[in-house]
This record gives C-alpha cells, structure tokens and sequence, in this order.
C-alpha cells in the first residue's frame, strides 16, 4: 500500500483559484466576441430589411405610374407612401428616349428624412401597340 504525503495530497483536489480566473477570463472573452457578431449581424439584417422594403416601394410606384399613364410626360415628380409601418418619400424622374414612344422612369427611395436613398429602381413605359 502506497502511503501519500500531505504536500502531494494538496495538488490532487481540484483547480486552484488561479486556473479558474484564467478561465473565467477566456470565456468573458469568447462571450464579449460572440456578442459583438450578434450585434453587427442585427444591424446588417435592419439595413437589408430596410433596402427591400424600399425596393418594393420603388416598385409599388413604378407600377402604378405605368398603369395610370402608360406613356408619362417628361419630368420630376416627388410622393409619399406608407409601407410596412414606415413613411418613405419618393422621387421619380422621367427621362424620353431615342424611341418617342417610350420613356424612361428612374425612381428612388428614401426612408422618412434620410439625404441617401434606399432603393433606386429604373423602367420604361409606353404605349401599347394598337391593332
């Protein structure tokens, strides 16, 4: 039988207080990294949503200017829309073309008082041929 010292008896127990420090250190680090990803990955998500969300602005007046005038006069127009609980201003600008039958419509979106836009989207409109 194997007798042990008291010395030796003191290293077997456990972790000293500082190990558990050092640890307690690595893993606040690892935490404090794992929260700043987390806060950058929500902020890009709120300005992607943001981007859509206009996109689908950009559209909704892109197609209401081509339903309700086919072949828009030349110009710049200037609007407001709510959309998903935000209010977005709009600025569409309408540009002819080499072909007199068509124009071209660049449209951009801009959240609330924001100076840049969000979205920016470009179409045409004209007239339908007649039979």
């Amino acid at each position: 039988m194997m007798t042990v010292l008291p010395d030796q008896r003191r290293f077997k127990r456990g972790f000293t207080l500082l190990e558990v420090l050092i640890a307690l250190v690595v893993v606040s680090l690892a935490l404090l990294a794992l929260t700043r990803t987390a806060g950058g990955q929500v902020s890009g998500f709120d300005s992607l949503r943001e981007r859509t969300l206009a996109g689908w602005v950009a559209a909704n007046v892109l197609s209401e200017t081509r339903l309700a005038t086919p072949l828009p006069p030349t110009g710049t127009r200037d609007g407001r829309a709510r959309f998903a609980n935000r209010d977005w201003r709009w600025r569409m600008e309408i540009k002819a073309t080499e072909d007199r039958d068509m124009r071209r419509i660049d449209i951009q979106v801009y959240l609330e008082d924001a100076k840049e836009p969000s979205a920016s989207l470009s179409g045409f409109g004209s007239e339908q041929p007649k039979p």
